[in-house]
C-alpha cells in the first residue's frame, strides 16, 4: 500500500519557488533544508497529517553528487521549460513500507531504490538512471523511511491544509491502472486533458486556493 506523502513544486530557483508559492497560496513559507548529499535545497510547508509540500530547486552552492539529482533537477532545461509552460507543481511522493516490492517489475518507470543519505541512510528513495521523474511525473516518486514517520516538527504549519489533488492527462485510463496496480491509499482524481497537468486545491488562512 503506498500513502501520499508530499507534493513536489519543482523550481529553476528556489526564489522563483518561493514566488509561486506566495502568488498561489498567499504564504511566505520558509526554507526548509539543504540536501548536500543531492546538491539541492528546499522550502517545507506543513498540509495537514503527515502530508506536506516542498518546494525544490538545484542548490547553486551545492557540490554534484555521485548520482544522478531526484526529481529531474540536472536537466535544467527540461526543469525552466516546464515551468515557463505553467507546468510548477510537478508531482508528488508516494510512501512505501516496502520500497523494494513496489518497484519489482516496474523498474523501466521507476528506477531502483537508492539509500539515503549515503553516509547515514535513514530512507530508500527511488531514482531512475537518467534521474528523470516517473513518467514525465505522473507517477510518483517512492519514498521508504524505514518504519520511522516523517518528523512534522521540522515542517512549517502555517494553517495549509490539502483539500484536493488532481491530474490531467491525455491517457487517464494507462495512469489510473497504474495506481491500481500500486495499491494507491486514496489516489489523485485522474481526469483526461490534452496535456498533462497537476493541480491542489489548498485550504489557507485566506480561503482555498489553487496551486500549479
Amino acid at each position: 500500500m503506498l500513502k501520499l506523502d508530499h507534493l513536489t513544486v519543482i523550481a529553476p530557483t528556489l526564489a522563483e519557488g518561493a514566488a509561486h508559492l506566495r502568488a498561489c497560496l498567499d504564504l511566505d513559507i520558509p526554507f526548509g533544508q539543504r540536501h548536500h548529499y543531492m546538491g539541492t535545497h528546499n522550502h517545507l510547508l506543513q498540509l495537514g497529517g503527515q502530508v506536506y509540500l516542498e518546494v525544490v530547486a538545484l542548490d547553486p552552492d551545492g557540490a554534484a553528487p555521485p548520482c544522478p539529482r531526484w526529481f529531474g533537477l540536472d536537466d535544467q532545461a527540461s526543469v525552466r521549460a516546464a515551468w515557463e509552460s505553467g507546468r510548477r507543481l510537478r508531482g508528488w511522493v508516494a510512501r512505501s513500507d516496502d520500497i523494494h516490492a513496489a518497484l519489482a517489475g516496474r523498474e523501466d518507470i521507476f528506477g531502483r531504490a537508492v539509500a539515503l543519505p549515503p553516509a547515514a541512510p535513514a530512507f530508500d528513495f527511488s531514482l531512475r538512471a537518467d534521474g528523470a521523474l516517473p513518467l514525465d511525473g505522473a507517477a510518483p516518486c517512492l519514498i521508504d523511511r524505514r518504519g520511522k514517520a516523517r518528523n512534522m516538527a521540522t515542517i512549517s504549519d502555517l494553517g495549509a491544509r490539502l483539500v484536493d489533488f488532481a491530474l490531467e492527462h491525455p491517457d487517464p485510463a494507462a495512469i489510473a491502472a497504474l495506481y491500481e496496480s500500486l495499491r494507491i491509499d486514496h489516489p489523485p482524481a485522474i481526469v483526461k486533458g490534452d496535456a498533462m497537468r497537476w493541480r491542489a486545491q489548498i485550504e489557507t488562512p485566506g480561503g482555498v486556493r489553487e496551486l500549479f
